[in-house]
């Protein structure tokens, strides 16, 4: 299992609206709107890497209202 954090930025004024939308995909745990150089915030989980990437960039990504994302992966020790 793979979790990560992605951080979003989106257009003016659609970040309530995009944190909505991504809190809904599958494998999603929560996204929140938040203030700062990133929109939303996501944790999200997936069985692999490739998995991970998958989601972030074929569910995630194409929703409108999506400018950029970075994905952090978290690295448990």
């Amino acid at each position: 299992m793979v979790e990560a954090y992605i951080l979003v930025q989106t257009e003016v004024g659609r970040a309530a609206d995009v944190a909505r939308e991504i809190a809904a995909i599958d494998g999603v745990a929560q996204a929140e709107d938040v203030t700062g150089p990133y929109d939303v915030i996501v944790r999200a989980s997936a069985d692999d890497i490739d998995s991970l990437g998958r989601l972030v960039v074929a569910r995630i990504q194409r929703l409108d209202g999506i400018a950029r994302t970075l994905t952090c992966p978290i690295v448990k020790i």
